[in-house]
Order: structure tokens, then sequence, then C-alpha cells
């Protein structure tokens, strides 16, 4: 006879927390959010790589490129760059992370003496950035022969055909810095010259990166920034079960500090084989996420067979319909309950604790407190960094408001039949993700500190200052259908938005 679970399955609508005692260290500015991201020993004193704040961006194409990974990791998230693209471009998106060492940038403008004017306002055009390096091939890390900033060229008075040779500052006039020079002291370097960029330059002078003014402060706006030993942005990617064996030697290569194993359904042969082939190749030196699961069978498979993390939720994304489709799946809230304490009961047997990830289901700011207080350790999010400036869709004007495109990996659209793949063949049957819109909502920086803060405040509420203490001694509880109506407005005329009330 099959089974039954004697409880329905929950979400994160049907679940509270009930406030604790607030003492007076109990203020925002007292909470820290960092979590571990991979497994660890207990007694270790630190895990090898932990998130300053319990947030990873989804591994979909309409989601997770460089350009976000980037812009989470300066505030102390993660990035898995999606693995629905080939194999080249993928690593080539891991090392454009990889070579954004903090404060120390990658020239993206590069041109050779022998182009135009035309050719530089058509670049600042392009990609909105007045410093052009001028280089002997045009290339990022070419040998450096000059610089072309807006105090170089006066539209009204030049012509677009004038060659760049004639009005870029040489390189002998430039004051450059050497590869060993550290982010302070090309700071020191800038101030003391009045600079707006400085060129960081190797032995052979080639161009390394730029360290620019206007960066200063802004570094100093991300203390939690996600870096490795060398000051570059930690990054990780996404793979499949199919064509591992090419794609994660790759990726490795490329720099990527973890990855993650991206499919619908992870308790499966697919994702140990995969697994397997990592440890047998690269032992614990390589990290790598499983899943998703719903409950502690699933968990205790994945975590046997090695993974670093395992992902947990099946159809609660909100552009999944994989529960409407296939009739499987689980309510996030239940599902994460139960792996929690499967985690929690590993941990006691074995003494390794590996984190897990709550995968889809967030819908608002709260969730995110409840998903920790649940016992996540840190939350996968896609349609919550869609909406954002830094993700890779198209920005719309639909209906008077702006949108931007955000699509399902299992969407006609993505056509990422690997992640659902079942080792049959090579297409996809059928779709399990929707194309759609969500609302534009700005930079990632500003929602990000605005939903954290959300968090933390809760977690005041709650009288704790950490995500272990929340998850140690947070208190639930489920709501009756009338509680969550009661918990909106209700029974008031709202006044129309245009108030400055």
């Amino acid at each position: 006879m099959a089974f039954y679970y004697s409880e329905p399955s929950h979400t994160f609508s049907e679940y509270l927390l009930v406030p604790g005692f607030t003492s007076e260290e109990c203020i925002p500015d007292n909470v820290t959010l960092k979590t571990p991201l991979v497994k660890y020993r207990k007694g270790e004193e630190e895990c090898p790589i932990s998130l300053n704040i319990p947030m990873v961006s989804a591994i979909m194409q309409a989601v997770s490129n460089d350009t976000l990974a980037v812009a989470l990791a300066k505030e102390g998230g993660l990035s898995f760059i999606y693995g629905s693209q080939s194999i080249e471009d993928e690593a080539a998106m891991v090392r454009r992370v990889k070579s954004s060492k903090a404060g120390f940038v990658v020239s993206a403008s590069n041109l050779t003496p022998d182009a135009t004017l035309a050719d530089v306002l058509e670049l600042k055009q392009k990609n909105g950035f007045s410093t052009v390096a001028i280089t002997e091939d045009a290339t990022p890390n070419g040998k450096l022969l000059g610089l072309v900033t807006s105090r170089d060229y006066r539209i009204t008075r030049m012509t677009g055909e004038i060659p760049v040779r004639e009005f870029m500052t040489p390189r002998e006039k430039l004051i450059t810095a050497p590869a060993s020079t550290t982010l302070k002291e090309a700071n020191d370097i800038i101030w003391e010259h009045k600079l707006n960029a400085l060129p960081i330059v190797d032995d052979n002078d080639h161009l390394l990166y730029f360290v620019f003014r206007k960066d200063y402060a802004e570094h100093k706006e991300h203390p939690l920034a996600l870096q490795d030993a060398d000051k570059r942005y930690l990054v990780g990617a996404g793979i499949n079960s199919k064509d591992y064996e090419q794609r994660v030697p790759a990726l490795v290569e490329a720099g990527a500090d973890v990855l993650c194993i991206d499919s619908s359904e992870g308790y499966s042969i697919w994702q140990k084989k995969t697994i397997d082939f990592i440890r047998e190749r690269y032992g614990d030196t390589v990290k790598i996420g499983a899943g998703n699961v719903v409950d502690r069978e699933g968990f205790r498979y994945l975590a046997e067979s090695g993974a670093d993390f395992v992902k947990v939720g099946i159809g609660g994304g909100s552009i999944c319909i994989t529960r409407e489709t296939k009739g499987i799946g689980r309510g996030q809230a239940s599902a994460l309950i139960e792996v929690a304490a499967a985690r929690d009961e590993y941990f006691e047997e074995t003494g390794v604790y590996v984190p897990i990830c709550s995968d889809g289901g967030i819908v608002f700011d709260f969730h995110m407190t409840l998903a920790l207080a649940m016992g996540a350790d840190f939350l996968m999010l896609g349609r919550y960094f869609a909406r954002f400036d830094e993700s890779p869709t198209n920005k719309l004007m639909v209906n008077g408001a702006y949108v931007k495109e955000y699509w399902g990996e299992g969407s006609n659209r993505a056509r990422n039949w690997q992640r659902y793949d079942l080792g049959g063949k090579s297409d996809l049957a059928f779709e399990e993700g929707v194309d759609s819109y969500v609302a534009y909502a700005g930079s990632l920086h500003d929602n990000v500190q605005k939903s954290l803060y959300k968090v933390k405040s809760t977690m005041c509420n709650c009288g704790v200052i950490s995500i272990p203490d929340l998850q140690k001694n947070a208190r639930l509880t489920l709501v009756s259908a009338t509680s969550i109506v009661e918990g909106g407005y209700h029974d008031v005329t709202l006044r129309s938005t245009g108030s400055n009330v």
C-alpha cells in the first residue's frame, strides 16, 4: 500500500514567527548573517566557504550571469552561473567574475591608436565608460600605449575622423603602478596624484587592471564583499549530470569556487555518479552541491554520496509547473522542516554538518526569515534577483509599467532538457516552467539591503542575532486561513497611492 503523510503539505505563508524576548543587544546593527555554504566537520574552526549573507542566485538563464554574480558577491552572497549554455561560454563567464578583483577592474573599453574619435564615442555610448585603454591590440591585457578620457577631446572642436593617437594621453605621460600594488597603495597613489584612474601593468607593460577613484567609496559601501584570498569575488557554477566529465574540468580551470548540480529532482543515481566523478578526480578540493530533494531520504542519499550542500524544494518556484504537470513535489515549509531535522540527525551521527539551501517558495521578504528559522542555512532565489538591473534579461515597458523578462529552465525558451533528464532522450519532452515577466525593481544593492534589514529586524524581535541562534530558538506557529486574512490590512479604505503619508 502507498505511504500517506498524515499532515498536509505546508507553505511559508501558513506560518508565523512568535516574538521572543528582545534584549539590549538585539538591534539590527548587531545581527550577523554569516552562514556556511559547504560541509565541515564538528570541531573545525571555520567552514571552508561561508557566505556573508544567506543568499545565492538561481542557476537560471534569466538570473545568473557574470554581471549579477559580481553585484551579488559585493553584497556578500554568491551566484551560480547558469549551466544551460556551452561549456566555453559558462567558463568564460566564470573567468570574467574571477578577473573582477575587488577594486581592480579589467578594462571593458579598449581601442588601438589607429581608432578614431568616432570609435571612442561609439564605445562610450555602448557601455557608458568614459575611460578607454589604448593598447597595442585593443584587448584588455594588451601592451598599454595610452589612455583616453573625456578630458582628452572636445566634440565641438574635433571631427570624428581624427585618430586616437593624436589626442590620447601617451604612455610616457601616464602614472601607472606594478602588479604587486595593493588596493590601499593604489588608492594612495590616486589621491596623491589626483587621478581618476590608475592603470596597473605587468613587467612587460601589459595592462592588467584599472583602479578607479569612484570605486573607493563603493568599496566602503560593501564591507561584506565575498572574496577569496586574492581579493577576487567568489562565484559558483551550475553543472548537469550529462556532460559533467567535460564541463567540470573547464569550470574548475576557469576558477569556479563551488559547483552545483542543477536538477529538478536530485534523489537519483545520476547525481551520485556526478559526485563520484568529482571525488575520484579532485577529492574534496572541488566543492559540489546537489539536489533538489524534499524529504529525509533524499537528503541522506545525497549527503552520504558526498554532497557539500543539499538543495531543498520541488515545484515551489514562481515559474515552475512541475507539480502541475507531474504531480510531484511538496510544500516548501514541510520539505524544509523535515530535511533540516535530517541534517541535524546526520550531524549528530557523523560529526559532519551538511548545509541545506531552501530553493523556491519565497514570495515575500518575511518568507526569508521563516525559511532560515525552519533550518535553511541559505536561500536560492530566482524571481527575486531577476527583477534587478544586474540580471541578464531585457527591461521592457508593458501596460505602462517597467518589467523584466523571466523564464524557467524547463520552459520552451530555455529548453534546458538536461535539468529534467532521467537517462532518456536528449530533448525537452514537455514544459516544466513558464515564460513570464516580473516587475522591475531597480538595483540589486538597494533591494538586498532593504530585504536583509527586514530579516535582521525580525530576528531581533525573536531575540536572536545570528542564524544558528534563530534556528535553535525560533518559535513558529501554523496559522488558519482567517488568521492569514487578519494579518493584512482589513476593514479600512486605503488612501490613494499618491498620499504623502
